[in-house]
């Protein structure tokens, strides 16, 4: 057993956790095949979200997103690290299974232990109201991301640039356009989304961190 033990964990180490990966459909890639250099920080495999538990169909913490916008983000990523700047994957694409436990979680309005972080001024019951959670996600369709700017300090560490809000902050802050925010706060966000759209991405007009593929090559399969 001991040696078995030893055995897996090589194996572990040597192929990135994906010693079992599943099969992709043909035009389905793993990001960090395609831009290895891209931070993956996948909240949903873990119990820093809005739920407070891993989401059913994050098994492992990975991004998967069809070849067009791998290569669309590979792109960023060539243009921000110019600057020293790279991007940070929140999330790309999202099982229907996942987005089934988010609506199973939005009707149960006793769970309310991650609203002090995550949507402080909106009532649990009308986060479907005011579009933070739907029945059915872009990101099903593997041509959106949540991403984030980043840049290196000494010693390798990626520290995530001041936008403002927290990912998957409920509320009129994490909006684009929203006014009320220092010089700098306002300038990461023009960053972020200029250079998303230099690259074929459009914006979500309630989440800063939201973009999606023009021209996705999935755009009514969810």
């Amino acid at each position: 057993m001991r040696r078995f033990t030893l055995t897996f964990a090589l194996l572990f180490l040597l192929f990135g956790g994906r010693v079992e990966a599943a099969a992709l459909p043909a035009d389905f890639v793993y990001l960090s095949d395609v831009a290895p250099s891209i931070v993956l920080d996948i909240r949903y495999a873990r119990t820093d979200n809005f739920v407070g538990r891993p989401i059913d169909g994050y098994v492992r913490p990975t991004a998967v997103t069809t070849l067009a916008t791998a290569e669309a983000l590979k792109k960023v990523q060539a243009d921000l690290q110019r600057f020293g700047l790279g991007l940070k994957v929140f999330d790309a694409y999202r099982p229907q299974k996942a987005v089934d436990h988010f609506v199973r979680w939005a009707k149960d309005e006793r769970d309310v232990r991650m609203q002090s972080k995550y949507y402080p001024r909106v009532a649990k019951r009308d986060l479907f109201r005011e579009e933070y959670i739907a029945a059915q996600s872009g990101h099903s369709r593997g041509s959106t991301v949540d991403v984030t700017l980043v840049y290196r300090e000494a010693g390798g560490f990626s520290i995530e640039l001041d936008m403002g809000s927290s990912f998957d902050f409920f509320d009129p802050r994490s909006w684009p356009d929203y006014p009320d925010l220092t010089g700098w706060q306002r300038a990461n966000r023009m960053l972020l989304q200029t250079v998303m759209e230099k690259h074929g991405f459009k914006p979500y007009p309630k989440e800063w961190w939201h973009f999606t593929l023009n021209h996705e090559p999935h755009p009514e399969t969810y």
